[in-house]
């Protein structure tokens, strides 16, 4: 039976300074693969016309290493009676996970003052197993300027 978790980061400064970031790392515990259900992402500074910015997306399985530079939150169930995830989640890396057999599974871009919501139809979710060791969320694009960002992703594990 699967079980449904968010991994999310609040008001966090992303700034002009980098360069790709990693929103969000997965790596599934064994025999506990994950799938991507949903993504939501916002911002809460860039907000006139001028500032207006479309940054890159990708969903990446396959990296063999971790990024570094951000925090590690603690997974959170939907339902509060069921246990705590499996797999391990890191949100913010500001070096990112290389290494192993990267594959690109979803390129996409978002508007910065309208946000991204995607929620992924149950036979295209992406999914990850210990075998492929990570799935990660990156931003392919350095922003013009240091904006404040927030997200949540939603994680169903196997």
């Amino acid at each position: 039976m699967s079980r449904m978790y968010t991994v999310e980061f609040s008001d966090v400064s992303v700034t002009a300074a980098g360069t790709d970031q990693e929103l969000f790392y997965i790596a599934p515990a064994d025999d506990k693969p994950c799938k991507l259900v949903a993504l939501y992402i916002a911002q809460t500074t860039e907000v006139g016309d001028a500032e207006e910015e479309q940054l890159g997306l990708k969903v990446i399985r396959g990296h063999a290493t971790v990024g570094s530079g951000g925090s590690a939150p603690t997974p959170s169930p939907l339902n509060p009676n069921d246990p705590a995830s499996g797999f391990t989640a890191r949100v913010n890396d500001t070096t990112i996970a290389t290494a192993g057999t990267p594959i690109e599974l979803h390129s996409d871009a978002f508007n910065v003052r309208t946000g991204y919501q995607m929620v992924w139809l149950p036979d295209a979710r992406p999914m990850v197993t210990q075998a492929q060791t990570t799935m990660v969320i990156r931003m392919t694009s350095t922003v013009a300027d240091t904006m404040t960002m927030s997200a949540t992703l939603y994680v169903e594990e196997m």
